[in-house]
């Protein structure tokens, strides 16, 4: 099935898009060692990396919007070159020893330009997928290799920030985000395969009446809500590792193990295509979320680094059949007209969800030790499950769309294909 999935996305499409999502997983990181390290005050670095994740929680649905309405090409393109300068602005500014206003106005507008790469890649690969002919096995095969893009680079993010902040200076590590925001982020934007975003955004302002005004269903705001839940468990899992890590005299292990935890995720993820195709979504989804309380519990009792390893990677099994599925049962249940706001929504909510846990968690484990970090994670897996099994998703037939994909199957059919595989 990957081999379909790289067949139907060609050789560039999933590395200008990896490359172009990669910033995002540097500059949250990034910003913190170097604010904290310019400014000397945890305090203001913590203000600088708050501005820019709240910047991109509430600008990231925005940006999709206007994908579905504008087309992908501009939109990313003007995100990328904008983030770009955003992004060195802050170094600059932190380099300079600017006062604490401007660090934060800057991350917020650091995390506010954020091109949204991720989301945007996936609902271009679907409408590849769709347009295609494609089955709903391999829109989910699409889905698990996009997860698991994510994964990689989430893990390799902040792995080239702590080793630029080794061997050089934090600073070379956001200033590289730049380059890469400008120049893989303006490639993505431009690849041919945003024919088809630009032909759907044609047909939508041009339709009027219900397509335009297309409803989410109500299990659409459940799964955005899961999402932030899972963002938090991302982050009350960094604070408790960290204070863990700590008390047992070896925090520079907290990175390593969080990133054992993401290799472990990026795996499963990439194995979700073979789950047999009888095993429906709204299943999957009650499956990941029962398998994330009850591998999560664990993490109540450990009080040993071997231990955690073990547990945390074991964890991380279930983190990308989660996340898979949210995506998938959005796809499935969304008007594709409002395919890039939903996913963006998604993927807002998990950078909201996380830095909103990450503060709080963060604060217990301070107060309390590792535990009272971990066991926010467990009620946020807790409140997953009861999400997952109390609400109803109504999929349509195989082969159909929900209302609102009108406009967006005749744009698909209507835009060219040439060049779309280079």
């Amino acid at each position: 099935m990957y081999r379909d999935t790289l067949s139907l996305l060609g050789p560039v499409l999933p590395v200008v898009s990896f490359l172009g999502r990669l910033p995002t997983a540097m500059c949250q990181l990034g910003s913190l060692i170097l604010v904290a390290e310019t400014s000397g005050s945890l305090t203001t670095a913590g203000l600088a990396g708050g501005a820019l994740a709240a910047g991109q929680t509430v600008a990231g649905p925005v940006i999709g919007r206007l994908a579905d309405r504008r087309g992908q090409r501009g939109v990313v393109l003007i995100a990328s070159l904008a983030n770009a300068v955003a992004v060195a602005a802050l170094v600059l500014a932190a380099l300079a020893h600017a006062a604490t206003g401007w660090l934060i106005a800057l991350g917020a507008l650091a995390g506010a330009t954020v091109p949204q790469v991720g989301p945007l890649a996936r609902t271009r690969s679907v409408a590849l997928a769709r347009r295609s002919g494609a089955d709903d096995r391999l829109v989910g095969t699409v889905l698990s290799f996009e997860g698991t893009l994510d994964e990689v680079s989430f893990v390799l993010g902040p792995a080239l920030v702590g080793l630029a902040a080794a061997l050089t200076h934090p600073a070379a590590a956001l200033l590289t985000a730049s380059a890469l925001l400008a120049t893989c982020g303006s490639a993505f934007a431009l690849h041919p395969s945003a024919r088809g975003a630009e032909g759907r955004a044609t047909a939508v302002t041009t339709r009027t009446g219900a397509a335009e005004r297309a409803r989410l269903p109500r299990s659409a705001y459940a799964l955005r809500i899961t999402m932030v839940l899972q963002g938090a468990m991302f982050g009350a899992s960094q604070a408790g590792i960290t204070a863990l890590t700590e008390r047992l005299g070896a925090p520079e292990q907290a990175g390593l193990v969080y990133a054992a935890m993401g290799v472990m995720s990026a795996a499963v993820g990439l194995s979700m295509a073979a789950v047999p195709a009888r095993i429906g979504l709204p299943l999957r989804w009650r499956t990941a979320t029962a398998a994330l309380v009850v591998l999560s519990v664990p993490l109540l009792f450990v009080d040993s680094l071997v231990a955690l390893y073990v547990v945390v990677v074991v964890l991380g099994a279930a983190y990308a059949p989660h996340l898979i599925t949210v995506f998938g049962l959005t796809e499935r249940t969304v008007p594709t007209i409002r395919l890039a706001e939903s996913m963006a929504f998604l993927t807002s909510g998990i950078v909201g969800g996380q830095a909103l846990a990450l503060a709080l968690a963060g604060s217990l484990a301070e107060r309390h030790g590792p535990g009272a970090a971990f066991t926010v994670m467990v009620g946020a897996a807790v409140l997953c499950a009861a999400l997952s099994w109390s609400v109803r998703t109504r999929l349509p037939a195989a082969g159909t769309r929900p209302a609102g994909a009108e406009a967006a199957t005749e744009a698909g059919e209507a835009a060219t294909e040439a060049g779309v595989r280079t």
